[in-house]
């Protein structure tokens, strides 16, 4: 007597735990992802569950929304845009939705004089770069270490300018410090987004350390092509942390508050 032949087992998303949002995440599962990566995670990634505000909920609801493609995250120093990215894109590897993480940024040194020459090879002159996702990976995770994520290609990082010619399927791609980027940069990075992935661009455009006229930062105008009805229509958005969504120190609302300030009042002493 013939075998029967077992029908295929349907995939399904994997888990979403937020501290103070449980009845977001039941949403956010139950809403069916048509996109699941080919290549999942054999072991939930535990994560620590910060204290998170509303608006963070907010950001949340929308980074993992499946019909969610591209969120520019603009927002001043201290708004937690790296760690909120990070722990969505963590996330989404739990969900089985993506099957890596890439963390990119412009080679631009934050300094008004320049390091010049480091000695190593790329990884070790990129080190610094990569820090802030290092350290935001490490607050994150309980008992997965970020060795262990490395070396089984679940995050990777490299500068902007690596990713010419690249294609993109089921990744989380987070490009920080985007002010730093050009349009061009941006726009490269973009369009190496193949099926199933999704991307956080995230800037502070205070915080712009590009120092030539003949270089300007494309974020801005990213911001304003992107903020129409279409753009939202094809999972293209634009999301705005404030002053008072700071919550690395009251120290540092302060500072960025009377920064602004000031430099409304040099614009328009008429104010």
């Amino acid at each position: 007597m013939a075998e029967k032949k077992k029908a295929p087992s349907k995939r399904s998303s994997g888990k979403l735990k937020i501290r103070g949002g449980r009845e977001m995440a039941k949403e956010i599962i139950e809403d069916k992802f048509e996109c699941l990566t080919e290549r999942p995670i054999k072991s939930l990634i535990k994560l620590n569950q910060l204290p998170w505000t509303e608006k963070q909920k907010e950001f949340f609801k929308l980074a993992l929304d499946r019909k969610t493609k591209i969120i520019f995250v603009n927002g001043p120093a201290g708004t937690s845009k790296s760690l909120l990215s990070v722990y969505c894109g963590l996330q989404l590897l739990n969900m089985k939705v993506i099957d890596e993480i890439m963390y990119l940024r412009s080679a631009v040194e934050s300094s008004a004089s320049s390091l010049g020459f480091l000695p190593g090879n790329a990884d070790e002159k990129l080190k610094f770069y990569n820090m802030p996702f290092i350290d935001k990976l490490e607050e994150l995770l309980i008992s997965t270490k970020t060795d262990k994520l490395m070396e089984d290609k679940r995050v990777s990082m490299f500068p902007v300018n690596f990713a010419r010619g690249m294609n993109w399927k089921s990744k989380c791609i987070i490009l920080d410090e985007a002010q730093n980027s050009t349009l061009k940069e941006i726009t490269t990075v973009l369009t190496r987004m193949g099926e199933c992935s999704r991307c956080f661009v995230l800037a502070d455009p205070m915080q712009t350390d590009l120092k030539s006229d003949r270089l300007q930062g494309g974020f801005q105008d990213m911001l304003e092509i992107f903020s129409d009805k279409e753009s939202k229509d094809n999972g293209v958005y634009t999301f705005n942390f404030t002053e008072e969504d700071i919550m690395r120190s009251e120290l540092i609302r302060f500072l960025i508050k009377k920064i602004n300030k000031a430099e409304k009042t040099r614009k328009d002493p008429n104010e």
